[in-house]
């Protein structure tokens, strides 16, 4: 393992939480290939300068992740679990956007509800401050594993009155905004950013302690240019790609 850069110990986060990041990079960098064999225990703990225990704890994370088995007698063996490609555009759909890639795609509410809108929320959808939206809570899910969390807001709530009710009908915000009248959408933009996931995000997703999250916010427009929904999406980095699309 010489030439090895040993683990920047400053900052805050714990060290096995950065032994299993730098570890995942490598994997998803290709480094160490699927099926390929990792170093030992006692080759990471030099390699990062860290005791074994240390080694062991980031290690286990990887293997609840799926993408480190560990076979008895033999070591532990990269297991990386297919990515899918999710494009984002100005018509991102997520069933559309996943067609190829998994047979069965489709959202769950977990929770919902009418409030007054926070203030930088009915900034972006150009609502008077206050006015009541309908917030939503829900899952995303691709051959049934969780591949998103999100929180949306849509207003006015008046114009939306079974919105949540039709999503947990159908299972596609698409097929419940046509419903509602919405025959068309298009993204203002989209801003993404990485950090850890809560606890309640990977009790909710199925994560291991210390994944990370690529989260995506953006303003959606109708038909005829008004924005109307809010979203913030969080995406299971080990399981999604995003692709920025040039449309």
């Amino acid at each position: 393992m010489t030439g090895e850069k040993s683990l920047d110990k400053s900052g805050g986060v714990a060290l096995w939480r950065r032994v299993a990041d730098d570890i995942r990079l490598d994997i998803n960098g290709g480094k160490f290939i699927d099926g390929g064999k990792l170093p030992t225990e006692g080759e990471l703990a030099a390699r990062f300068d860290v005791n074994r225990h240390t080694v062991r704890r980031a290690l286990a994370v990887l293997e609840e992740e799926g993408i480190v088995r560990a076979e008895q007698g033999r070591g532990r063996f990269v297991h990386a679990a297919r990515r899918l490609s999710y494009p984002i555009g100005r018509r991102t759909r997520f069933s559309a956007g996943l067609a190829g890639q998994a047979s069965d795609v489709h959202g769950e509410i977990l929770e919902y509800r009418i409030e007054p809108a926070p203030l930088p929320i009915s900034k972006a959808l150009g609502l008077t401050p206050a006015t009541r939206v309908l917030r939503m809570e829900s899952l995303s899910f691709a051959d049934g594993r969780p591949l998103t969390r999100a929180t949306t807001w849509t207003g006015p709530a008046s114009r939306f009155t079974s919105l949540a009710d039709d999503f947990r009908e159908l299972g596609s915000m698409t097929a419940s905004l046509h419903r509602a009248g919405v025959t068309d959408y298009t993204r203002q933009e989209t801003r993404i950013s990485a950090r850890y996931a809560e606890s309640s995000e990977s009790h909710q997703m199925g994560l291991a302690p210390g994944a990370v999250l690529l989260v995506g916010t953006y303003v959606n427009r109708d038909q005829d240019g008004v924005p109307f929904q809010y979203t913030m999406t969080r995406f299971a980095a080990d399981r999604v790609e995003l692709v920025v699309s040039a449309e």
